[in-house]
């Protein structure tokens, strides 16, 4: 059974990936950012993907309250997100 709150993170993960533009070429399967292969690591990869792309907007990275902005590069293992740097 999936959750209330899974629903929506992958709904805004599904925005993200596609008419938000964010490029998740690196999450498909095999790709350096698949693993670990979770709808968090996957849609926290995304939500930043489509951050950077929007040019660090204000608000661009809200998606309903389960995104927010860190202050370290974020990463996982040999997985490095795009900065836009």
């Amino acid at each position: 059974m999936v959750r209330w709150g899974e629903d929506k993170l992958q709904a805004a993960l599904d925005f993200a990936c596609g008419e938000g533009g964010a490029d998740c070429h690196s999450i498909q399967h095999g790709a350096t950012c698949y693993n670990p292969n979770s709808l968090v690591a996957h849609a926290s990869f995304a939500f930043n993907s489509y951050y950077q792309k929007k040019a660090r907007a204000g608000g661009s990275c809200y998606f309903g309250g389960a995104a927010y902005v860190v202050t370290q590069p974020p990463r996982f293992g040999s997985c490095e997100f795009p900065t836009g740097s």
